[in-house]
C-alpha cells in the first residue's frame, strides 16, 4: 500500500509527464538512427541546449510569479551587437563591452517590471513592445549587418564563457557549467529559499501575498530583471561560441522559451514552477529540433511537433491535477 501510495506521489508531479516523454524520444531516435547518441552529436545537442537553457530558467521564476518576457528573444540579438559595436569601435575592452551589455539589459529588464507594476499595464503588452524597440534598436545600430566578431580569440573572456574542452570523446563547453551552476541556484531559490515562497505568493494570490507582508511589485521587478540579463548573457555566450553577431538572432526564441518552461510543468497562470521541469522541457525540445533532422524530416516541420507537444503535455497536466484534487 505504502509503495502504490508512492508511485502516486511520483506520477502526481509535474515534471513526471515531461521525464517520460524525453526518454520515449531519446528512445525513438536512436531506434530511427543510432549516430543520435554518438558522442558527437550528444556534445552538439548540448551545446545549443545551454544557450536557450539560461533564458529559460529565469523564465520559469517569472512566469511562476505571473509574468511573462516576449523580449527575451530580440535581448539575445542585441546584448552581442552591443557589445561587439562597443569594442570594434575601440571605445571599450571586449570585457567593459560585455558588462556593459549586462548592465543595459538590467536597465531594459527595469523599465519592464516598473511598466507592469507600477503602471499596471499586462507584461504581455509591455514586453512585446520592448521587443520592437530593442530588435529595431540592433537593427539601427548595425544597418541590418552583423557584427565583425573574430577578434575574440585568446580572450579569457571567450574561455570563461564558452572555452571547450574533452571529456574522452565528449566535447564540452564551459557554458555548460555556467547553466548547470544557474538551474541549481535558481531551483535552490525557488524550492529552499523565502524568494521562492514569495515569487510563488506574488503568483498564485498576490493580494494575499501583500496582505502577509510580501512587496509583489519588487519581487517582480527583480525577476524581470533576471530574465533580461539572462537573455543577454545567453546571447553573448552564444556569439562568442558561433563567432557572429546577428541583430536578427533570437528571432522567435522568446515562444520557444515559454514552450520549454509550459512543457516542464510550471503553470501558465503563475503561482506553481519547477526548475526541474523546465530543464526536462529544455532538452525535450532541443532532442526533438536536432532528431528529426538526424532521421530525415525536414526542419520546417519542427514547429509542428512543439505544438503537438504543448498540447498534448497540456492535456496531461490537467488531468493530472484533476485526479490530485479528486484524491485518487
Amino acid at each position: 500500500m505504502e509503495n502504490h501510495s508512492l508511485v502516486q506521489r511520483l506520477i502526481a508531479r509535474p515534471e513526471f509527464g515531461p521525464f517520460v516523454l524525453l526518454v520515449v524520444e531519446i528512445g525513438v531516435f536512436w531506434g530511427f538512427n543510432h549516430d543520435f547518441l554518438s558522442p558527437q552529436n550528444i556534445s552538439n545537442t548540448l551545446a545549443f541546449t545551454v544557450e536557450l537553457g539560461l533564458i529559460a530558467l529565469a523564465m520559469t521564476l517569472l512566469m511562476t510569479s505571473g509574468e511573462f518576457d516576449l523580449s527575451v528573444g530580440s535581448l539575445f540579438g542585441f546584448s552581442p551587437v552591443l557589445m561587439w559595436t562597443l569594442f570594434n569601435s575601440g571605445v571599450t575592452s571586449l570585457e567593459m563591452g560585455f558588462v556593459a551589455a549586462l548592465l543595459v539589459a538590467a536597465l531594459i529588464g527595469l523599465v519592464n517590471g516598473w511598466f507592469v507594476t507600477q503602471l499596471k499595464i499586462p507584461s504581455f503588452l509591455v514586453t512585446l513592445g520592448m521587443l520592437l524597440v530593442v530588435r529595431g534598436s540592433a537593427l539601427f545600430i548595425t544597418d541590418g549587418f552583423p557584427q565583425r566578431t573574430w577578434s575574440a580569440e585568446g580572450s579569457w573572456l571567450a574561455e570563461a564563457l564558452v572555452g571547450d574542452f574533452f571529456i574522452g570523446p565528449f566535447r564540452i563547453y564551459m557554458s555548460l557549467f555556467w547553466f548547470i551552476a544557474a538551474a541549481i541556484a535558481l531551483g535552490y531559490v525557488l524550492t529552499q529559499s523565502r524568494t521562492g515562497n514569495w515569487i510563488q505568493a506574488a503568483g498564485g494570490n498576490p493580494n494575499a501575498a501583500r496582505a502577509r507582508g510580501v512587496n509583489v511589485n519588487r519581487v517582480k521587478i527583480g525577476l524581470f530583471v533576471l530574465s533580461s540579463v539572462m537573455a543577454s548573457l545567453a546571447g553573448v555566450i552564444s556569439s562568442l561560441r558561433t563567432s557572429a553577431a546577428n541583430p536578427n538572432s533570437g528571432t522567435g526564441y522568446e515562444l520557444e522559451v515559454i514552450a520549454m518552461v509550459v512543457i516542464g510543468g510550471t503553470a501558465l497562470t503563475g503561482g506553481r514552477g519547477t526548475i526541474i521541469g523546465t530543464v526536462l522541457g529544455i532538452l525535450i525540445l532541443r532532442v526533438m529540433r536536432n532528431g528529426i533532422v538526424l532521421i530525415g524530416v525536414p526542419g520546417l516541420a519542427y514547429n509542428i511537433f512543439i505544438g503537438a507537444i504543448i498540447l498534448g503535455m497540456m492535456a496531461l497536466h490537467s488531468w493530472l491535477e484533476r485526479r490530485h484534487q479528486a484524491g485518487t
